[in-house]
Parts: C-alpha cells; structure tokens; sequence
C-alpha cells in the first residue's frame, strides 16, 4: 500500500479539452513573457503544422482581439537537469474558452517520466487540442 501512495505522489498528469471546429485559419497567440521564448516558437510551429498562421500579439492583447485567440503558460524545474514541468495553453473562439490543454509534472517526484522533450511534448498537445486541424 506505501509503494501505490508513493508511486501515485509520483504521478504525470495530461488533461486536453480539444477544440470544436474553428473560424477561419488564423490564430492569434498572446505573448507570454514570462514564459521561454521557445515555448512560443515551438507552439507557432505546431500550429503551423497543422495548418494555422499565427499572428503573435503582445502581453497586453485581449482575449477578444481576433476570433480564435490562445494564451499559454509554462515553467521548467531543475532536477538532474532542467525539464519543462508545466504547460497549458487554451483557446478561445469570441472570447470564449473552447479548448484547453494542460500537462504537470510538479507531482512527477522521482517518476523520470518527466523529463520529456519540451519541443515534442508541445507538439502532442497541439495535434490532441487541434485534432483536426485548420478547416476540418
């Protein structure tokens, strides 16, 4: 019974809420400075991948600023070595929340399944929050 409260203290967790069809193909990103410059750059390739132009806005953008709007956020730890231990991004369509994804690692302890690739973990998050893609 301890091993199971351990290893479950232990645990990674990834929740995605994925996004309905969206207007249009254009999705606008509101720039998160406090967060690494890669992050933004790895999610505009991702959404670029499946099809989306991006237009980055700045911090103090509103939700409401273009149809189909996302923010994020997302933290590194260091444990050996640096790893991304929080991320979500969500989607709004009219200023409405119509996707979310989430991934935490903060309760990932001595699980080495958190030291995931940032770049390739962003990616699963866009193809599972976008599963269809711009115009499906």
């Amino acid at each position: 019974m301890c091993a199971t409260l351990v290893l479950g203290g232990c645990a990674i967790h990834q929740t995605v809420k994925p996004v309905a069809k969206l207007e249009g193909r254009q999705v606008c990103v509101i720039e998160s400075p406090a967060v690494r410059a890669g992050f933004i750059e790895a999610y505009k390739r991702s959404l670029a991948t499946k099809g989306y132009t991006v237009r980055q806005l700045p911090a103090s953008a509103s939700i409401t600023e273009c149809p189909t709007t996302s923010t994020y956020s997302a933290n590194w730890r260091w444990d050996l070595a640096m790893y991304m231990a929080f991320a979500e991004i969500k989607v709004y369509s009219n200023g409405q929340l119509a996707g979310q994804a989430q991934y935490d690692s903060l309760r990932g302890g001595a699980n080495m399944n958190k030291f995931i690739d940032a770049d390739r973990k962003i990616d699963e998050l866009v193809n599972q929050l976008f599963p269809g893609g711009a115009g499906s």
